[in-house]
């Protein structure tokens, strides 16, 4: 449990829709007319979608209550929890059980809700067959929610507290900004983002391009807004200066404690600048609300705050031993204290952080209890809600019990598609000191896992290396581990770390089926420094035999995908029929998320070989897997393939622009970053190297390659590094031909080293050029003689070009 204010808890089962009037009494609304216009205007005309943010007690709510105060039409609205079950866009779909009444026909896929939503069975399409391809299931659950929003618009969704969404529904929102649905305009609220971390929405939203989204942030009331505020709730002409001052002083300009400390002044009277009746903390204004109820209501009242923002009389009830009706007595003797007010449907604490006071105010040892008692009430309850349970058993100290629990959430999350928040309930578990180490090992395991296509990888990683470096971990799980670790660490770009990781775990894994697809990782030689050519090619054989042991088609398919790709990244043409061969077969058809990504490594290594038609074909089929699949995490890898094809061809309009972009926005598949960093240096330079450029562009552009050679040596990866030492070698050898041939030599040595040398034509072409201009081109004779060498008999047209152009400058 987290002392001190921060536990921003709230219990409660599915999410429940926000009411438009969440303040009561006299306090009015001020200081907020600029972004209320804004708001107004884009809600009026849709599609659009606004991310609404600020810090707690901002007035997020506030405002957009206002709003839809006056706004005609139909409203959806839902709220998210902090606590939420595994259960993924529950508040989206709550929104849409608020307008279900007015649905109309439905596009068929809209069937795919069906077994979500069976209370709208008869208005529903009956639900399609279930998908092989988990991704393709869920993209085709997002174009469902879509399609049934399509039909309930023109509407506003309303969706609050975005900053405990759920991933799937980040996701789908996401896509609802790039696929807007006509007539729906979006309204999202949001807590501001904490410098150092994120939250799944905030994450979502910065891989969609700028234009999706309209942020609207909202800043602390100013003086004259407090001064305004200060003078309609004391019924004040003209407010004192100083009255003015102090509370901006004490409340930070935070609105909800504005308006907390002047109704308490309001109820108070007196003199509102006396030093003993101005309490300007939100603690002392609830003390001063609690000091006049007994015993036991504050008891009822401190048991809410640890159930939740919206207490359960029956919970409490059974928590505290009492009956319903003493219950119901004290919860309304804390709404006449201003303590709680009436949601409509319950009494409710008006603002999480006017709960957490509350919660804080209660002794630890008597928080423990409430938490534990919470805990046992629950258990009760059918279905379990494990992720509550696993809440208030860590609050309670009971962490075998938590475990349990957490445990049981991550795998029903895992169950329904929702590998984040599988990964989120895993990660607090390892913090769990007691936890045996068998325990341990299985939830790593499973915590890897989930985190490899979710968003917990940098917080994974170090847990699994410290379980990998304890001298007892069976070997079993150190190869399942080590393959996890290896895998995460790739993706997130540390290339040679990842790779040496899956070299560690390959002899402790024991299934062929987990063997042949961490070989088939080792087999591509485009990502690491220091491994010869021999060395993939003999790890495919492994691979090979392996996946024939085995006997599982998953393994087989991604060997043979991998197979394709180092014979496509070596020039043999046996590449192609490989590829046309699975690009025909069931077995890739089936899973079309493994086709993207296998189209697009294809188009990758295309590229490298210097096949651009080829390229660009495989490239236009991996899009359109990935838009029909919707696996969001290839995008980037979509988007880093066409820039670097455009690169390619000479199509730079704006190529600068687009491939900066992506580099800003690469934290979601860091894999790509050096890829698309190379790239944009590479463009940089070539604009650099035109007649005419500036001073300060042939710098930039070399400041730019420079960085990406240092980051690309630090973590091994060799295709941006020879990439970068090329085109800085071709920068700098006009100018500073001795530097030049350094940087190209370094490339070429790399190369050697890979054993692919059409990688190193560039640099070879560098080095006949520096030595032609010195007088001397046979000075270079051998590099080119060691580039026709290794050309032979390869189909590498682009890297044949280039050595034509080199054996003219020796001859020369």
């Amino acid at each position: 449990m987290i002392d001190g204010g921060e536990d921003k808890t709230r219990g409660g089962g599915s999410p429940t829709p926000v009411r438009p009037e969440r303040l009561r009494g006299p306090v009015e609304f001020v200081g907020r007319a600029t972004e209320l216009a804004q708001l107004r205007q884009l809600v009026a005309t849709p599609p659009c979608l606004i991310l609404l943010e600020g810090e707690p007690g901002i007035g997020k709510s506030r405002l957009v209550a206002e709003l839809l105060a006056e706004l005609p039409g139909q409203h959806l609205i839902g709220e998210c929890d902090d606590v939420p079950e595994p259960f993924p866009l529950g508040v989206l779909l709550d929104a849409i059980r608020g307008g279900a009444d007015r649905l109309g026909p439905l596009n068929p896929v809209a069937g795919a809700l069906a077994p979500l939503l069976p209370e709208l069975a008869d208005v529903l399409p009956d639900a399609p067959p279930p998908l092989t391809d988990p991704a393709a299931e869920r993209h085709r659950l997002l174009r469902a929610v879509a399609a049934v929003l399509a039909a309930l618009s023109p509407a506003t969704l309303l969706l609050e507290d975005l900053h405990w969404a759920d991933p799937a529904t980040c996701e789908l929102l996401a896509y609802l900004s790039t696929h807007p649905v006509e007539g729906l305009a979006v309204v999202l609220t949001a807590r501001t983002a904490t410098p150092g971390s994120s939250t799944p929405i905030h994450d979502a939203l910065a891989r969609t391009p700028p234009w999706s989204v309209t942020r609207v942030a909202l800043s602390p009331l100013d003086a004259d807004d407090v001064r305004r505020l200060a003078a309609r709730t004391l019924r004040l002409d003209d407010p004192p200066q100083q009255l003015t001052a102090t509370l901006l002083d004490r409340t930070a300009g935070i609105p909800f404690v504005v308006e907390e400390v002047l109704r308490t002044l309001a109820e108070r009277g007196g003199d509102p600048l006396a030093d003993d009746s101005v309490p300007f903390v939100l603690r002392d204004v609830l003390l001063w609300r609690l000091r006049p109820l007994d015993e036991a209501i504050r008891e009822v009242l401190g048991a809410a705050a640890v159930l939740g923002m919206t207490p359960d009389q029956r919970i409490l009830a059974s928590v505290l031993s009492l009956d319903r009706v003493a219950i119901g007595a004290a919860l309304t003797a804390a709404h006449r204290a201003g303590l709680l007010h009436d949601a409509g449907d319950g009494l409710r604490f008006r603002h999480d952080l006017a709960r957490q006071v509350v919660y804080d105010l209660v002794p630890r040892e008597s928080r423990e209890w409430l938490h534990l008692r919470v805990a046992r009430v629950l258990e009760q309850e059918l279905p379990r809600p494990v992720a509550q349970l696993a809440h208030h058993y860590r609050r309670a100290g009971s962490g075998a019990d938590f475990v349990r629990n957490a445990e049981a959430a991550a795998d029903l999350a895992t169950e329904r598609g929702d590998d984040a928040t599988a990964a989120s309930f895993l990660l607090q578990t390892m913090d769990i000191a007691e936890l045996p180490r068998p325990v341990r090992v299985r939830l790593a395991a499973k915590l890897g896992r989930s985190a490899i296509d979710g968003l917990s990888q940098a917080e994974a990683i170090p847990v699994l290396e410290r379980l990998l470096a304890d001298r007892r971990l069976p070997p079993g799980a150190r190869g399942e581990l080590g393959l996890v670790l290896g895998r995460m660490l790739r993706q997130q770009g540390e290339a040679l770390r990842g790779y040496t990781e899956i070299e560690r775990a390959v002899p402790y894994l024991r299934a062929p089926r987990r063997k042949a697809p961490a070989l088939a990782v080792l087999a591509a030689p485009d990502t690491v420094v220091g491994r010869h050519v021999d060395d993939h090619l003999a790890r495919c054989a492994e691979a090979e035999t392996a996946a024939a042991a085995s006997g599982d088609p998953a393994a087989h398919l991604a060997v043979r995908i991998a197979r394709a790709s180092l014979l496509l990244e070596l020039g043999d043409p046996a590449a192609w029929a490989i590829i046309s061969e699975l690009r025909a077969s069931a077995e890739l058809a089936d899973r079309p998320r493994e086709h993207a990504r296998a189209c697009l490594n294809w188009a990758q290594g295309a590229l490298h070989a210097g096949h651009p038609e080829q390229a660009e074909a495989l490239l236009a089929a991996g899009r359109a897997l990935v838009d029909e699949t919707g696996y969001e995490r290839l995008t980037s890898l979509v988007e880093a393939t066409e820039l670097s094809l455009d690169r390619a061809a000479g199509r730079l309009d704006g190529l600068a622009e687009r491939l900066g972009r992506l580099v800003a926005n690469a934290e979601r598949m860091p894999v790509t970053l050096l890829d698309a960093r190379v790239e944009l240096a590479t463009v940089l330079a070539r604009t650099a190297g035109t007649a005419g450029a500036r001073h300060d562009q042939v710098e930039s552009a070399e400041r730019a390659l420079r960085e990406v050679v240092a980051d690309a040596r630090r973590v091994g990866a060799i295709w941006p590094l020879v990439q970068a030492l090329s085109a800085l070698a071709r920068l700098t050898v006009a100018g500073r031909p001795d530097e030049a041939v350094r940087h190209a030599a370094e490339a070429l040595s790399l190369v050697r080293g890979k054993g692919i040398l059409a990688w190193a034509a560039e640099a070879v072409l560098v080095l006949a050029e520096a030595a032609s201009a010195a007088g001397d081109p046979g000075r270079a004779a051998g590099a080119v003689a060691e580039l026709e060498a290794g050309l032979a008999g390869r189909d590498a047209p682009l890297a044949q070009a280039t050595l034509r152009r080199c054996r003219e400058l020796v001859a020369a």
